[in-house]
C-alpha cells in the first residue's frame, strides 16, 4: 500500500478535469505515444514463465561469478540499480557483487574496473536494444574481449547474457553469431518504463532479490490504478505535481531519510525528467538524501529561492535495530536518547524537517511506503511510473519519447568522426574555432 500526504489546500477544478482525461486516455490506450504502453501488462512484460527462465540463467550466472558487470545505461541499468540498492545489505559481502559499466565514458572508471576483473571470476548482462549506444557499446567491446581473453571464446559463452531487440540490431546480430544467451526488450516498452521485463529483472535476480514477490508488488498495484480514477494514489500525484507547478513551482525535489533509495531516486529522475521535459514544458526533477543532505542543502531549502516543492519519499518501518546506548560520562549530552532506536531518531528528524520546510514556504508531499522489501518497491516501480504517463499527459506532453537525447550524440558522433556526420563536424569546428 502507498499513502499520499501533501500540505497543499489549493484545489483546481480545471485541472483536476484535465489530469482526470489524462488518466482515460491513458487506460483507452489512445494517447500519444500509445505504441510505448507495454509496461501497463504486467502479466505479459513478465509472465511466470518467463521469470522461472530469468531465474534459472541468474542462478547458473551465480555459481560462476564473483561479480556480475551490468552493462547498459539510462533505463537499461538504471531501474535495476534502485532496487538492488534499495534491497541490498548496505554492506554486501555474499556473492556476486554487481557493478555496472557502460553508463559513462570515464577512462579512469573503466582501466579500474578492468583491474579488478583480472583479479576475480566475473560475468556480464549488458542491455541494449540498438548495441550501438556510444557508451554501453564502448564498455561492452572492452569486457567482452577481456573476457574472451581471460576464458576463451567458448568459456565467454555462459558468462555473457545480452538483454537487446528480438529480432534487429547490432547487439542481437553479435549475439546470435557468438552464441550468447538472450533474452527480449518488448518492442512496446520503453527504456525508462523497463524495469519490470527482463532488463531489470534478469540483474535484480543476480543479485539474490525475489523477482517473483517484486512482480506480485507490481500487479497489485496495477489493479487499484487501473481499477477507477477515485482514490487513485498515481493520479493524485500527478494532479498535485501539476497543480504545484501551475503556482510556479517548476523544480520538484524528492527526498528521502532513507540512504538505500538514493539510486531509486535516480531511477525517478530519470522517469520524470526524460519523460516530461520537451517542447520547454516540465518540471525539472532533483532529489536529495536527508539527514546528509540537511548539513549541504538545507539552509537553501529552508531559505532559497521557493521555485520548489518537495517530495519524501518514506520507509514506515524498519526491518534492523539498533539502539542508542547509554553512556555514563555523557560528554556528548546524548543520554537523553538512550535506548531510542535510530529510526525513531530519524522519524522525528524527518517530521522536523518536514515541518521547517513547510514553514519556509515549501509546498510539500509524502509518499510513503510500509518497508522495504520486494512487494512494496515493485508497487512502487508501477505507481511512478503510472503517474508519470498521467502526468506528462496532463502537461500537454508525449512522456514515452525522448527527441531531445540524439541532439548531443549527433555531436559527438561529428567531433569523433564518425561516417556521415562530416558535415556536421564542419559546422561544429567553425562553431568551436569563432570562440577561440
Amino acid at each position: 500500500m502507498i499513502f499520499i500526504k501533501s500540505n497543499s489546500a489549493i484545489q483546481d477544478n480545471e485541472l483536476h478535469k484535465t489530469a482526470s482525461k489524462a488518466y482515460q486516455s491513458l487506460l483507452s490506450r489512445k494517447g500519444e505515444g500509445n505504441e510505448f504502453l507495454g509496461w501497463m501488462d504486467i502479466n505479459k512484460i513478465a509472465p511466470t514463465e518467463l521469470l522461472h527462465t530469468i531465474q534459472k540463467t541468474a542462478d547458473s550466472l551465480k555459481q560462476i561469478s564473483d561479480y556480475v558487470v551490468v552493462c547498459g545505461i539510462g533505463g537499461s541499468y538504471l531501474g535495476a540499480r534502485a532496487v538492488i540498492d534499495a534491497l541490498s545489505s548496505s554492506f554486501p559481502e555474499k556473492k556476486p557483487q554487481i557493478i555496472y559499466a557502460g553508463h559513462n565514458l570515464s577512462e579512469n572508471y573503466l582501466s579500474e574496473m578492468l583491474h579488478l576483473l583480472n583479479t576475480t571470476n566475473y560475468s556480464m548482462i549488458v542491455i541494449s536494444k540498438s548495441g550501438t549506444t556510444t557508451e554501453t557499446a564502448v564498455s561492452f567491446r572492452l569486457v567482452e574481449q577481456h573476457c574472451e581473453k581471460k576464458y576463451g571464446i567458448e568459456g565467454s559463452k555462459e558468462r555473457i547474457v545480452c538483454i537487446t531487440d528480438k529480432q534487429k540490431g547490432a547487439m542481437k546480430t553479435l549475439a546470435d553469431r557468438k552464441g550468447y544467451a538472450t533474452f527480449v526488450i518488448p518492442d512496446n516498452v520503453g527504456g525508462r518504463y523497463s524495469v519490470l521485463t527482463p532488463v531489470g529483472l534478469l540483474p535484480i535476480a543476480v543479485a539474490g532479490m525475489d523477482i517473483f514477490s517484486l512482480i506480485k508488488g507490481a500487479e497489485n498495484m496495477a489493479q487499484t490504478l487501473l481499477q477507477s480514477p477515485e482514490n487513485n494514489p498515481s493520479l493524485f500525484y500527478a494532479y498535485l505535481r501539476n497543480l504545484l507547478l501551475n503556482k510556479k513551482y517548476n523544480l520538484e525535489v524528492m527526498a528521502s531519510f532513507e540512504p538505500k533509495l538514493f539510486y531509486f531516486i535516480e531511477w525517478w529522475k530519470q522517469l520524470f525528467g526524460e519523460s516530461e521535459g520537451k517542447a520547454n514544458k516540465g518540471i525539472f526533477p532533483a532529489g536529495v538524501i536527508y539527514t546528509t543532505d540537511l548539513h549541504s542543502m538545507g539552509q537553501y531549502m529552508q531559505q532559497g529561492q521557493r521555485f520548489m516543492f518537495e517530495t519524501f519519499l518514506s520507509v514506515k518501518n524498519t526491518s534492523k535495530i539498533c539502539k542508542v546506548p547509554e553512556d555514563k560520562m555523557n560528554f556528548d549530552k546524548l543520554n537523553y536518547l538512550t535506548g531510542k532506536r535510530i529510526s525513531e531518531i530519524n522519524l522525528q528528524a524527518k517530521i522536523g524537517t518536514i515541518l521547517a520546510h513547510q514553514d519556509g514556504g515549501i509546498p510539500t508531499i509524502e509518499i510513503e511506503i510500509e518497508e522495504l522489501n520486494e512487494i512494496n518497491i515493485g508497487a512502487l516501480i508501477y505507481f511512478f511510473e503510472f503517474a508519470c504517463a498521467i502526468s506528462g499527459y496532463t502537461l500537454g506532453v508525449n512522456p514515452f519519447d525522448q527527441p531531445g537525447v540524439e541532439n548531443y550524440k549527433t555531436n559527438m558522433f561529428a567531433l569523433l568522426h564518425k561516417e556521415g556526420y562530416e558535415k556536421e563536424n564542419e559546422q561544429l569546428q567553425q562553431r568551436i574555432d569563432s570562440k577561440k
